[in-house]
């Protein structure tokens, strides 16, 4: 076996919520739960109790009834505590006193923090707004907002009614917004009149103009302040600010339990290969699974200051906001993280004393490319766990966090995505960090890889990463999808009862994981499999590349591996960096990963949550329409793909 690049100390495996919750389980359930691979083993093979005792020790504010899964055998299908009740505002509301719950920074200088007390008054002002306005449970609230605080106000007050909440980042273009809500009816949409990025404002207003003609179930348009003290007025009859709005000295909310499937949030899927499928989240399921993971994989602890570089439109930024429920110090950032200098995140690591940062994988690779060596220039001493998704973290970029950034760090790479609003795989405070692996199997997750016959993979064997029984993040439906036949095509006919996730990965010989991409952009030359994520880490070591894109091209009755890259500004490719690339490919990996074309490209197409679309890249290579191109950051990209004659020969 290698050697671990991190192992944690006897004090914080001693200090950490999962070896309370250890002996918990030891004291109460199975005497023989002693370490993670036997709590992993109890978790599976008793669910019933796994997930009670996760209720219990995460102190739950609800009532979970008798009993806690029904119909277990079913997938999809199985119901998780179908007697509970409870709240999910209630729940990231139960702290109420002065300390921090949310703190704001945007790249403008904004600054603004809200206490416990203060966010639920706000709360209780803007719950009493919607309910004023004829919102009740089930109907949708939706937002175009920029991470604001105002975004968690607006939030955990339709939770707290029983609206279902929804949620767009104001760098969508309007056919992408509306590609979105257009399909859930939403009664209000809370919008902002324009943000800032890298510098620049981007006006919103004729947007927002657009979006409210173009969705006639919307009653109310509530307009939020960003870059002025006042939002200014889209002058349409529906439309009120955000002051206006509000219910002043409102009582606090009733917060009225509702069942534990109650419809919580509408997420949404990438929308690169159609119309996005809107996934329906249940509250409590939502709930529970986000306390497992913030309490017991990251060790999220009252106090604690965590931040997630992330959109309002992606799951991360619904993971994140749950930490409230721990009585954790949120922290939101508004804007781009390189801007006015690349280790602007490092100055609000230090600034906030975040304990608990979390980012995607490319961010960790800029943050190398850029030459950042934060270990020699910031102090970082509260920061004792780095979380990184999105898509694989290389392992060069392990031994770049514990050689420049820090050495006594928790590097967890965590992953699993919208559709279950948070991981299969992830990290673990009291297991150690192997270079280029995601540390364990997340509890209570029955994850399994399988070949494509069906049958399990052996460990370190590549195939398809399964769930192959029931947890209660599970969606609880997709909307306007009433007899369930999207819901199973998307995760269910590949393998019969099985959810197939469309990850490509194996399981490790330290009961971790290494994801290699997404199964859909496989490539398959000659018949063999090949993870992209194995290009992108060989490729991305050189300093000449900032990033790439690599992509099968149907060609001579097989499939070509192509190979995109964006060089740093002033380099051109030629045919001794095509060599190197080669070469460093050939050497690291094997012949068939070496790509047939290698081109130049100026930007690298993504999703406003930032993963490079290499199905859309495929699509356009072969002269196939790219369905949503709204749904990407950069859309105008796409064009640097079509018709390149390098792809002709």
């Amino acid at each position: 076996m290698t050697a671990p690049i991190w192992t944690p100390s006897a004090e914080r495996v001693d200090g950490a919520n999962i070896s309370r919750f250890m002996e918990l389980v030891r004291a109460e359930l199975d005497p023989m739960v002693t370490d993670y691979p036997s709590l992993f083993d109890f978790s599976l093979r008793d669910p019933q109790g796994f997930w009670r005792a996760v209720w219990e020790f995460c102190g739950v504010v609800g009532d979970p009834g008798q009993r806690v899964l029904v119909d277990g055998d079913r997938m999809p299908g199985a119901r998780w505590f179908p007697d509970g009740q409870l709240n999910f505002a209630a729940n990231l509301l139960n702290r109420r006193d002065t300390a921090d719950a949310l703190v704001f920074e945007s790249e403008t200088g904004i600054h603004r923090t809200l206490s416990f007390a203060e966010l639920a008054r706000q709360v209780a002002g803007i719950a009493a707004a919607l309910e004023a306005a004829g919102v009740g449970p089930g109907d949708r609230v939706a937002a175009f907002l920029p991470n604001l605080p105002e975004t968690v106000v607006a939030m955990l007050a339709a939770a707290s009614i029983g609206a279902v909440w929804s949620s767009c980042s104001p760098d969508f273009g309007t056919n992408g917004v509306v590609d979105r809500l257009g399909q859930i009816d939403p009664v209000v949409l809370f919008a902002t009149d324009a943000y800032s990025y890298n510098g620049k404002t981007h006006d919103c207003l004729g947007r927002v103009r657009e979006i409210a003609d173009r969705i006639p179930s919307l009653r109310r348009l509530v307009m939020v302040p960003y870059l002025q003290a006042e939002a200014a007025s889209p002058g349409l009859p529906i439309a009120t600010s955000w002051a206006e709005f509000m219910v002043a000295d409102a009582e606090a909310p009733a917060f009225r339990p509702r069942a534990f499937d109650h419809p919580l949030y509408i997420l949404y899927s990438s929308g690169t290969t159609g119309v996005p499928k809107c996934i329906t989240h249940g509250a409590g399921g939502t709930l529970l699974q986000h306390l497992k993971e913030l309490a017991l994989h990251t060790d999220v602890k009252p106090g604690d200051r965590i931040f997630y570089f992330t959109t309002c439109g992606w799951m991360m930024w619904n993971w994140l906001v749950s930490s409230l429920a721990i009585g954790a110090t949120v922290v939101l950032y508004e804007g781009s993280p390189f801007h006015p200098h690349p280790g602007r995140m490092f100055d609000l690591m230090d600034r906030q004393a975040i304990t608990l940062f979390g980012t995607g994988a490319k961010m960790i690779s800029a943050w190398e490319k850029a030459g950042l060596r934060p270990i020699e220039s910031h102090d970082l001493g509260g920061l004792r766990t780095l979380l990184s998704t999105g898509s694989p973290l290389a392992p060069e970029s392990f031994d770049y966090v514990y050689r420049d950034l820090k050495q006594d760090i928790c590097l967890s790479s965590i992953s699993g995505g919208t559709d279950i609003v948070s991981c299969f795989a992830g990290g673990c405070p009291v297991l150690p960090v192997y270079r280029g692996e995601l540390q364990c199997l997340g509890l209570g997750m029955q994850v399994e890889i399988r070949r494509e016959d069906g049958s399990p993979a052996a460990i370190g064997e590549t195939g398809e990463l399964c769930c192959s029984a029931p947890f209660p993040s599970m969606p609880v439906c997709f909307w306007n999808d009433p007899d369930g036949r999207k819901y199973r095509a998307a995760y269910f006919e590949q393998f019969d009862g099985v959810w197939a996730h469309g990850d490509f990965a194996a399981i490790t010989e330290h009961g971790g994981m290494i994801i290699y991409g997404r199964s859909d952009a496989t490539l398959n030359p000659g018949g063999v499999r090949i993870g992209t994520a194995e290009i992108y880490r060989q490729v991305e070591k050189l300093d000449e590349v900032l990033e790439s894109l690599c992509v099968g091209q149907d060609w001579d009755n097989d499939v070509r591996v192509v190979l995109f890259v964006r060089l740093r500004d002033g380099l051109e490719l030629d045919d001794g960096l095509r060599a190197t690339i080669r070469d460093v490919i050939r050497r690291n990996a094997t012949p068939r990963h070496v790509p047939a074309r290698i081109i130049q490209v100026a930007d690298i197409p993504r999703t406003v949550s930032g993963k490079i679309v290499e199905l859309a890249v495929r699509n356009v290579i072969h002269g196939r329409a790219v369905s949503n191109v709204d749904a990407l950051a950069n859309p105008e990209a796409l064009e640097l793909y079509r018709d390149l004659p390098e792809l002709q020969a």
